[in-house]
C-alpha cells in the first residue's frame, strides 16, 4: 500500500471540570487527509483545501508531527501529505489536533503500524505543541482512540480509555469567529482557590464514574467548570445566553468546547440533542455573528481509513 486516505475527526477538550486531560471524539465533523509515498526522501505537503495554512512542513501542524515519526524511523523514501481541512483552524474542536493526528496515523499505516496509538499521538504532540504553545493531549488523545480519552500524565504519556454511554449526543455551536488556543492560556489564573480546586476534583471524579455506569443524573450534576469557563466565557460573545438555552432545552450539561469560541453540550438522546440545536438557534439569529451548528453521537472509533 503506498497511498492511504483517511476520515480525522473532531474533538471536544476539557469538558467542563476536565481542563487538559479530558476530550471525546465527534462523529460527523473532521477532516479528510491523504498520504502517500514518495521516492524522495522527507515530509512534503502537496495540497491544502478548504484554510490557508503553511505548505512548508516544519510551520505546519501536520508536517511537524510528521517530521517527529520521520526522524525517528529515518526511512530510505518520504511521505507526501494532502489536507482537506473542514475544521476551521481556532475553532475549539481540535482543529490542530486533527491535523497533527491524521498524518502520524496514515504515515504508521503505510509503513505496517510500527507504532501503536500512544506511541503515535506522542509524536503528535509535537504538532499540537505548534499551535498550542504548550505540550498537552486532550484533542489528540480522543481523535486517536475514539470516544472519552483521559490523559493521566505526559511524562510518560499515558492515556486512558473512558467509556461511552449508549444515547448520548453532543451539540456543538461554532460561532465564526477565532480564539487562539496560545491566547485562551493565557488568560488563565497561575494560582486557583482551594474550595474551587476541591470542587473542581469532586466534579472531574464523578463525571468519570458516571460515563462508566450511564449515570445521565451524574453526568448532569458534574458538567460543572468553576476555574477556567469563569475566564473563557468572557472571550467568547453570548456565551451565558447560549448556555442557558442549552440547559433549558434540556441539555445534561454545558461548556466550552476547548479554548472555545465553540460551545459544547452533552444530552440523551437524538431528539433533546436536536431541541438544544433549535434552542440555540433562536438565540444566535439575532447577534449578527455567522455560525455553524453541529449535532453528533459520540465517535467511539476515532480517526479511520476511508479510502486506500
Amino acid at each position: 500500500m503506498n497511498e492511504i486516505k483517511i476520515f480525522s475527526p473532531a474533538t471536544v477538550a476539557n469538558v467542563a471540570c476536565g481542563f487538559d486531560v479530558l476530550g471525546f471524539c465527534l462523529d460527523s465533523v473532521g477532516d479528510d487527509m491523504v498520504i502517500r509515498k514518495t521516492d524522495k526522501k522527507g515530509i512534503y505537503i502537496t495540497k491544502i483545501e478548504g484554510f490557508d495554512l503553511p505548505f512548508e512542513a516544519e510551520l505546519n501542524v501536520a508536517g511537524v508531527s510528521a517530521l517527529a515519526m520521520y526522524e525517528a524511523i529515518n526511512p530510505d523514501f518520504g511521505f507526501e501529505i494532502e489536507i482537506y481541512k473542514n475544521i476551521k483552524p481556532g475553532s475549539g474542536i481540535g482543529s490542530s489536533a486533527a491535523s497533527a493526528v491524521g498524518s502520524v496515523f496514515g504515515m504508521n499505516e503505510l509503513l505496517g503500524r510500527p507504532f501503536n496509538k500512544t506511541q503515535l499521538t506522542e509524536f503528535a504532540v509535537k504538532g499540537e505543541a505548534l499551535a498550542s504553545k504548550c505540550e498537552h493531549a486532550d484533542n489528540l488523545a480522543p481523535a486517536m482512540l475514539g470516544g472519552f480519552t483521559l490523559v493521566k500524565s505526559m511524562q510518560p504519556l499515558e492515556i486512558l480509555q473512558i467509556p461511552t454511554p449508549e444515547d448520548l449526543y453532543a451539540t456543538i455551536i461554532h460561532p465564526q469567529i477565532e480564539i487562539k488556543t496560545s491566547e485562551a492560556r493565557a488568560i488563565l489564573p497561575k494560582d486557583v482557590a482551594l474550595s474551587n480546586a476541591v470542587t473542581q476534583w469532586a466534579n472531574f471524579g464523578s463525571l468519570i464514574h458516571a460515563l462508566h455506569t450511564s449515570d445521565f443524573g451524574l453526568i448532569e450534576r458534574s458538567l460543572k467548570d468553576v476555574i477556567v469557563e469563569p475566564y473563557r466565557s468572557q472571550l467568547i460573545p453570548h456565551y451565558q445566553d447560549v448556555k442557558k438555552a442549552m440547559l433549558d432545552a434540556g441539555a445534561l450539561g454545558a461548556g466550552i468546547s476547548g479554548s472555545g469560541p465553540s460551545i459544547f453540550s452533552l444530552s440523551k438522546g437524538s431528539e433533546t440533542a436536536v431541541n438544544v440545536k433549535d434552542a440555540i438557534e433562536k438565540v444566535y439569529a439575532t447577534t449578527g455573528i455567522d455560525f455553524d451548528i453541529h449535532v453528533t453521537k459520540i465517535n467511539t472509533e476515532g480517526i479511520k481509513i476511508i479510502d486506500n
